[in-house]
């Protein structure tokens, strides 16, 4: 087993010689960035589609995607380093170090909405309807995101013997200079020696959290995809998307063993806002479907 291997032992499955990008020249473009623009693209291509379906004006997402697009980006810089300060706060300059990975999607959802408020302010249309156009993408572009942690053998969790155990070998984390990294998560504690081809390689095993993330993503895409034109008020997909990621993200997150904190509390930031935000949706989807139920 190499060091730019992983390996799911269960499963019977090995991706040899992985690595998180590929080289022009000196310069390496990442997978990760790559899955990102894909997921863009792909995105706007079922927001259009969606549009279409239901009477829009399919190139009004054409705008939304251009205007959205840097912000989205520098909220999920800004949500990763505002709850990552004790780290960047040594060295200032990290911030704008991207290419080394540290993008919360829960930063770039967030920024997206602001970005749509105001869009959809200015274009005058409604912020709810347009909502419910785009959660599919967004859900597409979660899913798509995930495998980018994959690449670059990040957002796992903590030592599993489960069926979906995933091995990455510590010496790929010295190799990069992620150590350390992994010392503080403890995982070196419980480390396994996966002999292949006659070489004995040490490796962490792990919680493959992007994979579970990502496989329960696409079960709230259809379901929303099934429901859609059973929905009752515009608005009521975000809801159900807020409800279904939310109820998921809370689960996955208490897995992981890389959260981001609110300061040194140990609260892990992503969990609590998942879980208050499935709550406010699912009260909301009660609310007003009482509501129309009473007022019909």
């Amino acid at each position: 087993m190499n060091l730019t291997d992983i390996r799911f032992p269960h499963l019977g499955i090995l991706f040899s010689n992985l690595g998180s990008g590929i080289k022009i020249g000196s310069f390496e473009i990442k997978f990760y960035g790559m899955i990102i623009a894909c997921g863009f693209l792909l995105g706007l291509f079922l927001a259009m589609q969606e549009a279409k379906r239901t009477g829009q004006n399919p190139e009004l997402y054409m705008d939304y995607l251009i205007c959205m697009i840097l912000p989205a980006i520098i909220g999920a810089r800004l949500y990763y380093v505002i709850f990552s300060w004790d780290y960047y706060k040594e060295d200032l300059t990290r911030i704008f170090m991207i290419r080394q990975g540290g993008l919360a999607i829960f930063g770039g959802v967030i920024a997206g909405v602001i970005v749509l408020m105001l869009f959809s302010k200015y274009r005058k249309q409604s912020f709810f309807k347009m909502t419910d156009t785009i959660v599919m993408s967004l859900l597409v572009g979660q899913i798509m995101g995930r495998w980018g942690n994959f690449f670059n053998r990040e957002a796992f969790g903590g030592f599993t013997d489960n069926l979906f155990a995933m091995q990455i070998p510590v010496d790929y984390f010295e190799n990069v200079g992620r150590i350390a990294e992994i010392q503080a998560t403890g995982l070196l504690n419980h480390t396994v020696d996966v002999t292949l081809n006659g070489t004995t390689v040490s490796c962490i095993q792990v919680h493959p959290t992007f994979l579970y993330e990502s496989l329960w993503n696409i079960g709230v895409l259809l379901f929303i995809l099934l429901y859609r034109k059973h929905k009752k008020f515009d608005g009521e997909l975000f809801a159900i998307y807020l409800i279904g990621y939310g109820i998921g993200r809370f689960w996955i997150e208490g897995l992981r063993v890389d959260q981001l904190t609110i300061g040194h509390t140990g609260l892990a930031v992503s969990q609590i806002l998942s879980g208050v935000l499935a709550v406010l949706a699912a009260a909301t989807v009660i609310y007003v479907r009482k509501k129309k139920k009473q007022n019909n």
